[in-house]
C-alpha cells in the first residue's frame, strides 16, 4: 500500500511539474517589446499590450479567464503580436528608438514606458493597442471579459476604428462569444 501511494505521488508530481511550452495550442504567444519591434519589420501586424503588475488581482483574473479563452487565443495569435508588460519591471526597454527606464517611488515604482503608453494614467490591467507603425491607437483600462475583449480586438484588427464610431460598432458587432 505504501509503495502504491508513493508511486502515485511520484507520477502526480512528474505530471504536474513540467510546464508545457508557450507555443502550445491554447495559449497566447506573448513576446517581448524587442521581439515585437523586430517582427514588425518582417511582417507588420497590430500589437496588443497587456499592462499588468505582479500584485494586481484583476490582472491575474484576466490571465485566467479572458486571455485563456480559446477564441481569444486564436484571434490574438492570428491578428496581433501580443506583449505582456509588467508596469513595474526594472529592465530598460527601447521603444521607437527611445530608452525607457524604471522610476523608483518608495517601495515600488513604475516603468517610464508604461507611463507613456498609458498616458500617465497608471491603472491595471490596461490593454493598449498599437498599429503596425507602433503608434498608440488606444489604451483600454480595466478588467475585460472575453466577449468585450473580442469586440475591441476586432474593432482595431479590422480597421473599423478608421471609419466607424465605437458606439456604432458596439451596436452592430456580432462576435463568436
Amino acid at each position: 500500500m505504501k509503495h502504491t501511494l508513493l508511486l502515485l505521488l511520484v507520477v502526480f508530481i512528474s505530471a504536474t511539474s513540467f510546464k508545457t511550452p508557450q507555443t502550445e495550442k491554447g495559449e497566447i504567444n506573448w513576446i517581448t517589446w524587442e521581439q515585437a519591434q523586430a517582427a514588425q519589420k518582417v511582417k507588420p501586424k497590430k500589437i496588443v499590450v497587456d499592462v499588468y503588475t505582479d500584485w494586481c488581482g484583476w490582472c491575474k483574473k484576466m490571465d485566467a479567464t479572458t486571455f485563456s479563452h480559446p477564441e481569444i487565443v486564436k484571434y490574438v495569435n492570428e491578428n496581433y503580436y501580443a506583449i505582456k508588460f509588467n508596469a513595474e519591471q526594472k529592465t530598460p526597454i527601447t521603444f521607437n528608438g527611445k530608452e525607457y527606464k524604471f522610476v523608483g517611488q518608495g517601495s515600488r515604482g513604475y516603468h517610464e514606458l508604461a507611463a507613456f503608453i498609458l498616458n500617465n494614467k497608471m491603472s491595471y490591467p490596461t490593454t493598449v493597442y498599437l498599429d503596425e507603425k507602433l503608434n498608440i491607437l488606444s489604451p483600454v483600462p480595466g478588467y475585460l471579459e472575453a466577449p468585450t475583449f473580442e469586440m475591441i480586438l476586432t474593432f482595431f484588427a479590422s480597421e473599423a476604428y478608421k471609419t466607424t464610431p465605437w458606439e456604432q460598432y458596439q451596436n452592430t458587432f456580432k462576435g463568436k462569444l
